[in-house]
């Protein structure tokens, strides 16, 4: 990054990031839709030279600035960033009655990278493709307001017990249980940090039931398919509480003894 363009990244922090698509990136200029234009003209205020830092929600950053036209912004450089944990986490999560929305833009705060909507045997939600897209802009959202890299994925709604059935199985799949004895997930990632293998360094699975949570049959299938019980704690936690602790602690885990990624979770 150049310094003499850029400043400092105090600076660059005190900027306005956009989520660009790929599509809307051109030989050095960005072509802006109408929602984009109102944002930054309307909202921000921004004039005729003013920056603002693009993203294009798969890890690139670059600094642009409003053109006279203002339909377009010049691209004037790209800026070097890493705001990701080191390791790609997915999250596999029975829909809550209510609240999703929050789960959402928490998760993304949080670090997640993808987001899987899955229908339990004890979900009562069964939500519209609108609600979909609903979801993917509040993701995207809350990834300019929290300095994500990346814009996380959020998945078709799939049943539990079909995504068990997949054929891809990461190596390191943890489904979160209450009532019953389990290892603590804090504990159970940093071990697996320091056993010879590392994580793999694979990516990370997370799962986390509904009110209720998951029936026994559920962790059982589960449980066959790869995943190891784990608990958040001695409390038992809100469904739309407990997405946010296991990310949490798995995210002060890999930040505090980071590892290098090997593979990537779409």
């Amino acid at each position: 990054m150049n310094a003499a363009k850029t400043g400092n990244f105090q600076q660059l922090g005190q900027l306005q990031r956009v989520a660009i698509a790929e599509a809307q990136f051109l030989p050095g200029e960005i072509l802006l839709d109408r929602p984009q234009q109102h944002y930054l003209s309307r909202v921000l205020r921004l004039k005729e030279g003013d920056r603002f830092i693009a993203m294009d929600g798969q890890g690139q950053w670059w600094l642009a600035q409003l053109s006279p036209n203002p339909e377009f912004a010049t691209v004037l450089e790209s800026i070097p960033v890493q705001t990701e944990l080191p390791v790609p986490v997915r999250l596999i999560l029975a829909l809550p009655k209510n609240g999703w929305d929050e789960v959402v833009r928490q998760t993304t705060e949080l670090g997640v990278t993808t987001l899987v909507p899955v229908l339990s045997d004890r979900t009562v939600l069964n939500p519209s493709p609108n609600k979909l897209d609903r979801w993917r802009r509040i993701a995207r959202e809350a990834a300019e307001q929290s300095e994500r890299q990346i814009i996380p994925t959020i998945l078709d709604l799939v049943t539990f017990r079909d995504y068990l059935a997949l054929p891809e199985k990461p190596p390191n799949r943890y489904i979160c249980v209450t009532r019953t004895e389990a290892p603590h997930l804090l504990a159970q990632v940093l071990a697996s940090q320091q056993s010879p293998a590392g994580l793999q360094l694979g990516p990370l699975e997370i799962a986390v039931g509904p009110e209720g949570g998951w029936t026994p049959a559920e962790e059982e299938q589960a449980i066959a398919s790869g995943f190891q019980p784990v608990s958040l704690g001695s409390r038992i936690l809100r469904a739309v509480t407990a997405p946010a602790v296991a990310l949490s602690l798995v995210a002060a885990a890999l930040e505090i003894n980071p590892n290098p990624t090997q593979g990537v979770l779409p």
